[in-house]
């Protein structure tokens, strides 16, 4: 695979141009260029695991996103269905890039195909941007014929990931941020005000009661031992984090997800939401059914019903269905394991389990919006409670003072 380089040069006319050229060596790229009736000013060779980062900080800007691929996988499958050659496909999606490092690989994926290699083979070279599932839908469509359809499945696979995550991200954004506007103001109060209210106390030399006793402990410990606590709690997360991503944490901290009240649930249905979405995209795309298990396993992202998909594609291969061991497991849903035998019986698996993705998928944004529901007022309800202990611990004694002075 020929080198490619990044250039900067001035174009006859005067007009400065940027872009991407493919050489054996910088030589030879000069050389190319000299040919447009480009000048050379700058050129540098690139690569699609390292991008260039000067003038930009490193790292940053440079991340191909989900959505970018799903992008150009729509965009490739209209180009391919629109029976323009595959080379002359990339050449069009290298050219309208705007990321650079997809740009890069791009022309690197368009090379190795011009030079004969498969698109499957191709993309399997970027694994960070191609997954498992885009290389084996691509290796699938182009054994059959079916590559512009592959294509187009694939591209509304990632958009369901896609949305599917959005959902779940954003249902807990807003829980999350109020807990954590909630979590600043009292410790504001605690650490700045009522330090402030505890020198009025002491001039009063007369007993404060219990409760505001109780809160002006709470805030001399903080005031005086926040790095002790700051401490103990970047210890506590810093070993639990270790411990959740250990192999022996891992099955334990994932089954733990799963029996958490109201939150549980949510996670099981998003696990499996991906399992039949991607089983289902994966089949109709003509990937082997041991092939789309194994693929659709790693994509679950819990770990017993991970395996529980493991050990039924064991029992595939032992001749036994695929409804069946599921339904051993305990792990997924009566409803799911049904159809999922329905479809097995009456070899319309992909469909049954598409409609299981799209059943669960409501659901889940259901469950979210009830969930957001749920939580704002109980939130509302601790924080005003937390705040009306506070007020009562503060005006008990200012209200002994004032009786005090009317006397």
């Amino acid at each position: 695979m020929a080198p490619i380089f990044d250039y900067k040069a001035f174009h006859s006319s005067g007009k400065v141009m940027k872009g991407l050229v493919e050489a054996e060596n910088q030589k030879a790229a000069r050389g190319k260029l000299k040919k447009q009736g480009l000048m050379v000013t700058e050129i540098m060779e690139k690569s699609a695991t390292k991008p260039r980062t000067s003038g930009g900080i490193p790292f940053f800007g440079n991340r191909v996103s989900g959505k970018e691929v799903s992008l150009l996988t729509r965009q490739l499958a209209s180009l391919i269905k629109a029976n323009i050659p595959l080379v002359e496909a990339l050449n069009a999606l290298v050219e309208q890039a705007e990321n650079e490092r997809l740009k890069v690989i791009l022309a690197q994926v368009r090379q190795d195909v011009n030079e004969g290699s498969s698109l499957a083979k191709a993309t399997a070279s970027h694994s960070k941007v191609f997954d498992t599932i885009f290389v084996n839908m691509i290796e699938a469509g182009e054994s059959s014929g079916t590559l512009g359809l592959v294509l187009l499945r694939l591209a509304d696979l990632k958009e369901t990931q896609m949305r599917l995550r959005s959902k779940v991200i954003g249902g807990m954004t807003y829980p999350a941020l109020m807990m954590f506007v909630a979590g600043g103001l009292m410790l504001a109060i605690f650490t700045f005000v009522i330090p402030k209210l505890t020198k009025i106390f002491e001039t009063m030399n007369k007993p404060v009661p219990m409760m505001t006793k109780f809160l002006l402990n709470i805030s001399d410990i903080l005031v005086n031992w926040w790095f002790v606590f700051a401490g103990i709690s970047f210890f506590i997360y810093i070993s639990f984090h270790k411990y959740i991503v250990s192999p022996k944490g891992r099955p334990k901290w994932d089954a733990f997800k799963l029996k958490i009240p109201l939150f549980g649930p949510l996670v099981r249905m998003v696990a499996v939401t991906r399992f039949a979405s991607t089983m289902s995209t994966l089949l109709s795309s003509g990937v082997p059914i041991l092939a789309s298990m194994a693929i659709a396993r790693n994509l679950v992202d819990n770990i017993p019903i991970a395996n529980a998909i493991s050990n039924a594609r064991e029992n595939i291969t032992e001749g036994q269905s695929i409804a069946e061991p599921l339904r051993k497991s305990g792990e997924f849903p009566p409803m799911m394991i049904h159809m999922i035998a329905i479809g097995e019986k009456t070899g319309e698996l992909p469909d049954m389990l598409k409609n299981v993705a799209e059943t669960y998928e409501e659901q889940i944004n259901n469950k979210i919006d009830t969930m957001t529901t749920l939580l704002e007022p109980i939130m509302i309800v601790g924080m005003g409670g937390a705040v009306g202990f506070i007020v009562l611990s503060v005006f008990m004694p200012l209200m002994e003072i004032m009786n005090i002075n009317q006397r």
